[in-house]
């Protein structure tokens, strides 16, 4: 019997992938030596880095300061985080490069430059000094996606305000309980967003949250859809009055290296919302460097990060990596599949789209919906394609690259959390050899270990962290003993990240997703995510959710929901097809118990399967909370069928 407390590696991919000839050649990481000379000299290489990448009003005394889980990186050095993404491009005559190419649901568009940029931002930063917002305050934003979202981040960061930015698609009470916590100053909301050709009533969810956050003084309004909203006398205001009569000059405020630079809440869980505290200097360097090298970024390039800004995919690889570079940038208002379900491919062709990154889980929708759709569209100008957000079936991985890439562009894999700011784990495409559902290894300057449950390497396990990287949570907001607690007392002086891993004979990881994700079968501990892996591979399945179900006599069996591509019926045959797959690509220990057929999976917003939903459904428990779902209704229909089925 297997050591109950160790994490089974099941799976064995062998599919290599060597990056192509014309591609290593040309890429802006050619060979290693990046990793020898971050493990030979941490701190020589990050201040190195620090100097090229970032301009400084004041150079730093000291580059790092390390006592887990207390670190100040560059102390003493001062910047500004607006002035290194817009100033400094604007004064070296790039001024005229386009930063935004946004694309509204409803096909509207808008190109800013960077000169754009550079002179709303310093308008909305006078727009906030006239309401009273100094240095140290806090300013809520919770807005769809349209530029002034990153305006009001940007005029934040230039007076020294710490942002709170709230995904739009969250409710009331989200925005409640952050404002709550973080005790902002101002709100800037807009009167509604779409979503697919609905309006989402922002203005209407941010007066009930703000009924109850006394310390809210001005809400300033964005006009996006022209409906009709209420205003209240003397706190709200709009956007655009405000900012006709706002100067276009504003000053930086010179920061401190680790003065705040924004807080952004996890969601999804229940209880308190942990308010992750993001400072300046280190983090900038981070998202800058981690934006250049891991997805080769080049100034032709066209990028696009197909997230949201309201999560921190959107903070670190829409707004501040990509501005920071100087980059062009694609911004997307709408969904995957509104108004047709090729928008995606559409926007790629539209724009010349050459570096793409995206969530495995638009990926397998893609999948269910067929090869047709990327095929009529143009897709050539994409070189490099990349993933984020929870570890990547090969088998999706594999469509990825054939049907996307065409074979010519590398995937990189990418595992990174809010906690962490910037990418960790990853390939560099013009040196690392790709391997399908494998992050491969820890980007320069970053110490990463699998390690059993007592903290002693191993080659299945708990991922963690050894050392200090740049872009690191310094804490969570007003509770220091909640972050050593979760993040850093399970393995002393070690980052727990709360994910299982595994590492090959390569030394290359892969992510088994969220430790709590595990399942304990007759002694065995599997990964969910290795059983969805082999699932997916079968030529029917578009998508799996695995959760271990209580069993009188295994401790758990496991249970299935399988969302299967278009055109392929739920039968009992595929379903027994389906076990035998599973046991053949695994083991007979991995054999579902049960398989459910789904016509959708419970998501969050962001695109996560809730499987703390699915065990709810499968062992006949009430539904927990279901606020933070895309469509709470996928879930109850779940329910039913699975009561269906067990009656």
């Amino acid at each position: 019997m297997a050591d109950p407390k160790t994490i089974e590696a099941m799976l064995d991919e062998q599919r290599r992938f060597p990056p192509l000839a014309d591609f290593r050649r040309r890429a802006t990481i050619q060979d290693d030596a990046v990793y020898r000379d971050a493990a030979n000299d941490l701190e020589g290489f990050w201040g190195k880095l620090a100097a090229e990448k970032l301009e400084w009003i004041r150079k730093w005394d000291t580059t790092l300061e390390w006592n887990p889980p207390q670190v100040n990186w560059f102390r003493g050095g001062r910047l500004n985080v607006s002035a290194n993404c817009l100033d400094r491009h604007v004064a070296a005559g790039h001024g005229n490069r386009k930063a935004y190419l946004w694309l509204g649901e409803n096909d509207d568009e808008r190109v800013l430059t960077y000169a754009d940029l550079h002179r709303e931002v310093q308008k909305f930063a006078n727009v906030l000094k006239s309401l009273g917002v100094k240095k140290g305050d806090r300013v809520a934003i919770y807005l769809p996606m349209i530029p002034e979202l990153p305006i009001a981040m940007l005029a934040c960061a230039r007076i020294g305000a710490v942002h709170g930015v709230v995904f739009g698609g969250f409710s009331s009470e989200a925005l409640r309980d952050r404002i709550l916590d973080a005790e902002a100053k101002v709100l800037v909301t807009a009167d509604g967003g779409y979503r697919r050709g609905a309006i989402v009533p922002l203005k209407q969810s941010a007066d009930a949250s703000v009924a109850e956050t006394p310390s809210i003084q001005h809400v300033v309004v964005v006009r996006r859809t022209g409906g009709t909203v209420d205003m209240k006398s003397g706190r709200d205001l709009w956007w655009h009055e405000a900012m006709a009569k706002a100067s276009a000059e504003c000053p930086v405020e010179a920061m401190d290296s680790e003065d705040m630079l924004y807080i952004l809440y996890t969601s999804g869980t229940t209880g308190k919302p942990k308010g992750i505290v993001h400072t300046t200097g280190g983090y900038l360097l981070g998202v800058t460097t981690t934006f250049q090298w891991i997805f080769d970024w080049r100034e032709s390039d066209i990028w696009w990060c197909a997230a949201d800004i309201g999560w921190v995919t959107g903070h670190s690889y829409i707004v501040y990596g990509p501005l920071s570079s100087g980059a062009t940038s694609v911004m997307y208002e709408g969904t995957p599949d509104y108004p047709a379900r090729d928008r995606w491919w559409q926007i790629v062709e539209r724009y010349k789209v050459s570096l793409i990154y995206m969530a495995p889980t638009a990926i397998r929708s893609f999948m269910k919906w067929g090869t047709e759709l990327p095929a009529k569209r143009d897709l050539s100008s994409l070189r490099l394609l990349g993933s984020v957000g929870e570890p990547i079936n090969p088998e999706a991985w594999i469509w990825y690259y054939d049907h996307i890439g065409r074979r010519r562009c590398p995937i990189v894999d990418t595992w990174w959390q809010t906690e962490t700011g910037m990418i960790l784990i990853t390939p560099l495409p013009g040196i690392t050899t790709l391997k399908p559902g494998s992050a491969t290894r820890p980007f320069p300057g970053v110490e990463a270990e699998v390690v059993d449950e007592k903290g002693r390497p191993t080659k299945s396990g708990y991922l963690i962290l050894k050392g200090p990287w740049p872009a690191m949570a310094r804490t969570l907001y007003k509770d220091a003993e909640r972050f050593k607690e979760v993040y850093w007392s399970r393995f002393p002086g070690m980052y727990f990240t709360g994910d299982g891993a595994k590492r090959d004979g390569d030394g290359d990881f892969w992510l088994l997703g969220r430790v709590d994700d595990v399942m304990n079968v007759a002694g065995h501990r599997i990964s969910t995510y290795e059983v969805e892996s082999a699932l997916v591979d079968h030529a029917a399945v578009a998508e799996a959710a695995v959760i271990g179900k209580t069993h009188e006599v295994k401790g758990q069996a496991i249970s299935a929901f399988v969302t299967l591509k278009e055109g392929r019926p739920g039968t009992a045959e595929l379903m027994k097809e389906l076990k035998e797959h599973v046991a053949k690509k695994i083991g007979a220990i991995a054999r579902p118990d049960d398989i459910i057929f789904a016509a959708e999976l419970p998501k969050t917003r962001s695109g996560k399967i809730m499987r703390r939903l699915l065990r709810d459904v499968a062992e006949g428990r009430a539904l927990g909370d279901t606020t933070t779902l895309a469509d709470a209704t996928v879930v109850h229909g779940l329910k039913d069928k699975y009561e269906d089925k067990e009656g």
